[in-house]
């Protein structure tokens, strides 16, 4: 047996088998372990967990791609179609599956990770329907594997700030969450230039995007959401948006009058296939430019939603997927205070991320604010914070950070309670959605 099929307890290394070669993918599975074309990943060197973990397969639907990673990174992993997942784990002998496809395929890898006995660490979200995330707790019972959730918004610095400060007391019992979030119109009008415009494929953007802010609040609150209440839209983006430059042009005439066009480097010359923020094509999934004016568009990007919590407390939230600025503006109060904190990314003249504080007002005596540092790598500061727990664990997870199946669940939930809502305009239970008791 040669040293690249030797197990984990021989080589010391664990082996990891990445579903889903996508810019998530690379920057967070593949590129620690194995490099990435474009720049070196979260440290200075190319591949830093190398000597703790290897990448010992990749499975996804475009080898064109593959190949180009492959050639990037000078590295010969063996490479396999969707529909050989069962070969892939028996050829490799994988310890971890790593899962970074599109959202809608999340549970079929989850589920044969888990049937095959391995652990499994899927990027959000968890899966796109509450029932699939029921589907995957109770296999997650059934396996000696384990479900882990990189949503990794609950390691940035100022994060764990919060969640520290409220654990302490700061506030007291909480009592409201407010949190208003902001996607500027670049990074918005991506979203309806890629697979995630449809619903069937995302699950839309409230269980897309929408579920790392559930998860951020419910984890700082270390609360379970009961039920939800939505209105939300489509105002921006699809055949009806105000800014469609109108079909009687020609698709070049669409994209030299589009306004969302002056967000990003494409122009309308650009008709071969879609390349990558790490500079790869996507020779079978994207083979044309999409437009976010498409009439397949089929979600919102408008969001305002309320959502009660075990034990009293709520959530009011809402996001809009086309703002002048990038971030979000979060309140906690409780019984004892109020913490507040914004957060602007890039955006003059409004302050640059780490600039502005948390500050805490007590209910009663003098307010105090609390510098954050650390958020000058990727989102927020949380990407290296969260591969470093992956690929070395210390063991100790103070925090709560790890989110597992059951936190997944919940996020997913609440992100489809909200469509739900808005499509019924009515309050939706979550206990309904996940099929569990109301206790449970």
């Amino acid at each position: 047996m040669d040293d690249d099929n030797q197990p984990a307890a021989v080589t010391g290394r664990t082996r990891y088998a990445l579903c889903g070669l996508s810019v998530r993918g690379i920057s967070v599975f593949a590129g620690p372990l194995a490099g990435r074309p474009d720049r070196p990943p979260i440290a200075p060197d190319t591949a830093p967990y190398a000597d703790a973990g290897e990448l010992v397969a990749i499975l996804d639907r475009d080898a064109d791609r593959v190949e180009q990673y492959r050639v990037a990174v000078d590295a010969k992993v063996p490479w396999y179609p969707p529909e050989q997942f069962d070969r892939m784990v028996a050829e490799t002998r994988p310890d971890v599956i790593l899962v970074a496809t599109p959202d809608h395929t999340h549970v079929d890898y989850v589920l044969s990770g888990l049937t095959a006995g391995l652990d499994v660490i899927v990027e959000k979200p968890m899966v796109t329907t509450a029932e699939d995330a029921a589907r995957v707790i109770a296999a997650a019972q059934d396996s000696p594997g384990t479900v882990r959730v990189t949503h990794n918004l609950r390691y940035a610095p100022r994060h764990q700030r919060l969640r520290q400060l409220i654990a302490d007391g700061a506030v007291g019992r909480v009592t409201s969450v407010e949190l208003v979030w902001n996607v500027g119109a670049r990074h918005g009008a991506s979203y309806f230039r890629r697979w995630n415009r449809t619903r069937a494929r995302s699950g839309g953007l409230s269980i897309h995007k929408s579920c790392h802010h559930f998860d951020l609040v419910g984890w700082l609150i270390d609360a379970v959401p009961e039920q939800v209440f939505a209105y939300g839209a489509r105002n921006f983006f699809g055949a009806d948006s105000p800014h469609n430059p109108g079909r009687e042009l020609t698709a070049a005439e669409r994209t030299e009058a589009d306004p969302y066009r002056w967000y990003e480097t494409a122009s309308a010359a650009d008709t071969g296939p879609v390349r990558d923020s790490v500079g790869l094509s996507y020779p079978d999934q994207y083979p044309q430019r999409l437009s976010a004016y498409d009439p397949e568009i089929d979600i919102e990007d408008t969001y305002s939603v309320v959502v009660r919590y075990r034990g009293g407390a709520s959530l009011n939230y809402s996001i809009q997927f086309s703002a002048p600025w990038e971030g979000y503006r979060l309140a906690v109060n409780g019984t004892h205070g109020r913490l507040e904190t914004d957060l602007y990314y890039d955006v003059e003249p409004l302050p640059p991320a780490g600039s502005t504080p948390i500050t805490h007002y007590p209910l009663f005596g003098a307010g105090r604010a609390y510098p954050v540092d650390g958020e000058d790598t990727g989102h927020l500061g949380a990407d290296p914070l969260l591969v470093a727990d992956l690929f070395r664990p210390t063991g100790d997870d103070p925090l709560g950070c790890r989110a597992d199946a059951q936190a997944g669940a919940y996020a997913v939930a609440v992100g489809e309670a909200v469509w739900r809502s808005i499509k019924d305009n009515r309050p939706v239970n979550i206990a309904d959605l996940l099929r569990t008791e109301a206790g449970g």
